[in-house]
């Protein structure tokens, strides 16, 4: 960040009064910008013994498979937004979704946030974003090619959890460290 949105004079880091941390503030008008981490909100979207996994159009990872999900909107829920992404992504509508697994990645200033749910008819598509929309059993799943850790842990952990038909919300961080290989799943 170079200038200030609120007046259009330059902008410098410091730790603002009564802040702990450094933040850009503006030099004329002294108006503290904030910076948080991004939501992404997505679905596990499930139909009898499989899942709903999208091809990406799009960069990042483009041509991998992933869950649909996206970045939140102002003026959504979470649950909003994940549905919205469902939709935009696979043309999919989701009915029963409850908050299943949460993901911080401090290290992308990320938040995940995957709600499982159930697919209520077989009417999907691609949308603008994916490239194809298929429904994979646990077998069929390209794990090779999943887009992002995310994706793959999520997959992993509903596996397991469906074993015992027990579905609690999960809480876990992803963090690297420099000079850590980044693996996708």
């Amino acid at each position: 960040m170079k200038f200030c949105s609120d007046c259009g004079e330059q902008v410098s880091q410091r730790i603002p009064d009564g802040d702990n941390r450094s933040r850009y503030v503006c030099n004329h008008c002294e108006t503290v910008h904030y910076q948080n981490p991004r939501i992404v909100a997505g679905c596990l979207v499930i139909h009898e013994e499989q899942v709903l996994l999208c091809r990406r159009a799009i960069e990042p990872r483009l041509g991998y498979w992933t869950l649909p999900a996206g970045y939140m909107e102002n003026g959504e829920t979470t649950e909003e937004a994940a549905l919205r992404e469902t939709w935009e992504e696979a043309q999919a509508r989701v009915s029963g979704q409850e908050l299943y697994m949460l993901y911080n990645l401090p290290h992308i200033n990320q938040v995940y946030m995957f709600f499982r749910g159930h697919l209520i008819d077989r009417a999907f598509a691609a949308g603008e974003e994916s490239l194809e929309v298929r429904l994979f059993t646990e077998h069929e799943i390209p794990w090779d090619e999943l887009a992002f850790p995310t994706v793959g842990k999520t997959l992993k952990q509903y596996f397991h959890d469906r074993q015992h038909s027990h579905y609690p919300i999960r809480m876990k961080d992803i963090v690297y460290r420099p000079g850590q290989t980044r693996r996708v799943s």
